[in-house]
């Protein structure tokens, strides 16, 4: 008899919808969680784990000495497009192949990404802000505070994935001038390719939408920061760790950013004293951009797909370090 698979779903995914998804696999599978939120229930949970569904708030982040504390690990499926809390290398060195959910959410977060736009054009927050303080800031939002049309702004995207492209669309579609940087030129863009230092300096709206890697991470310092036209937007819907909070606050308090949509920040949440919680030109969410119903069903449908593949012996998808995408149990 086939001895049955390990799954290890970390949180925060839902115990009972882990369960219901994997309802079909019957006896070929175990369905675990660590008994703990914290290293040592990671840790404990992961000696005779095969399969693990990782923690997509990074909060149960699956390092080198989470690898080590792993011997069975035959694959690791992160129910997310950013595999930041992963690392890579250990798992590659390991034999462990690692898959994402490429695509699950790149049209919620290019909306989202349009959305801080218009928010930030518009003064939506600022404005909704005073109403509700009992003061009506007709004349001030108006004539002090410049509404612009979105359509006369010219739109700079760094990072040209599928979300980077998606925003690419509809922007354009707005009537924007839009043009973009990525690490690689892509042939297929319908945006302008420019070099970083002149896209930072010929973009109204900057929207941050490339990965966080080691050679992202950064990358938009005070410096670069310091390209952008005076009074411009800056839009994340990436990772905080690429445009740092200490650098985007500074460039808000220069006067050099107007305002800031940030979906993302270094810490998260971001710690209660945080400058940019109150500044009244940041528009804050909680990490939601990619947060739709209709993501989340794709979200699921790819996780469940994925793992059932590697219990039944097929190949999986969206392998993200390099290695091949059978699965084969140690």
């Amino acid at each position: 008899m086939t001895a049955q698979w390990r799954i290890l779903s970390l949180p925060p995914l839902d115990e009972g919808l882990v369960r219901a998804l994997f309802a079909q696999l019957g006896d070929a599978a175990e369905i675990t969680f660590p008994a703990t939120r914290d290293r040592a229930g990671l840790h404990a949970a992961l000696a005779d784990a095969d399969i693990v569904i990782g923690d997509f708030t990074g909060e149960l982040a699956l390092d080198a000495e989470a690898v080590a504390a792993a011997p069975r690990l035959a694959f690791v499926q992160q129910p997310s497009v950013g595999t930041d809390s992963l690392d890579l290398d250990a798992l590659a060195a390991a034999g462990v192949p690692v898959a994402n959910t490429a695509g699950f959410n790149f049209r919620a977060v290019a909306e989202w990404a349009v959305a801080g736009a218009f928010a930030l054009c518009r003064h939506l927050a600022w404005g909704d802000r005073k109403v509700r303080e009992g003061k009506w800031p007709q004349m001030e939002l108006i004539a002090g505070r410049g509404p612009r049309e979105i359509h006369t702004q010219r739109i700079g995207i760094v990072g040209y994935g599928a979300i980077g492209a998606e925003t690419a669309r509809i922007f354009q579609a707005l009537g924007c001038d839009v043009s973009y940087w990525s690490r690689s030129r892509r042939p297929e863009a319908s945006a302008t390719y420019c070099e970083l230092d002149d896209l930072l300096a010929h973009s109204d709206i900057l929207v941050v939408a490339v990965p966080l890697t080691p050679e992202t991470q950064g990358l938009l310092g005070t410096e670069k920061l310091a390209l952008l036209p005076e009074g411009a937007f800056l839009v994340n819907v990436a990772r905080g760790g690429i445009a740092p909070d200490d650098a985007v606050l500074a460039a808000l308090e220069s006067g050099r950013l107007a305002g800031a949509a940030l979906d993302v920040f270094d810490q998260e949440p971001p710690p209660v004293d945080s400058p940019l919680r109150t500044h009244e030109n940041v528009l804050a969410s909680p990490h939601t951009a990619g947060g739709t119903r209709t993501s989340q069903i794709a979200l699921v449908t790819k996780v469940q797909a994925n793992v059932t593949a590697a219990v039944e012996g097929r190949p999986v998808i969206d392998v993200v370090n390099g290695l091949p995408p059978e699965i084969k149990r140690r």
